[in-house]
């Protein structure tokens, strides 16, 4: 039998995206994460669950494209991440915003 905790790379999720649409997810107990381009939902899921000590319920993950940049006559590309939204059991929560 194989101890997932030891198998847990921490550094898989980046940082929480909190824009207009997750926070209305957050009524639906849905958190979204920027995370690594290479993981795997069940990488994530060990991840979250030994971080956050949470529940998961089930993920959804999407690869966003490069947008373009422009500064000036210049033109780049912003980095590419993967997000994933991730549902919580009923009785399980994140707090992503402490009170200080």
């Amino acid at each position: 039998m194989t101890n997932n905790i030891t198998s847990v790379k921490i550094d898989i999720i980046k940082y929480p995206i909190i824009t207009d649409k997750s926070t209305q997810l957050l009524e639906e107990n849905q958190y979204s994460f920027a995370v690594d381009n290479k993981a795997h939902k069940k990488d994530i899921k060990t991840t979250i669950e030994y971080i956050f000590n949470v529940k998961i319920k089930h993920i959804n993950t999407s690869n966003r494209h490069q947008k373009k940049k422009r500064v000036g006559k210049f033109i780049g590309y912003k980095k590419r991440y993967k997000k994933a939204i991730i549902t919580l059991d009923k009785n399980h929560s994140i707090n992503l915003f402490p009170d200080n």
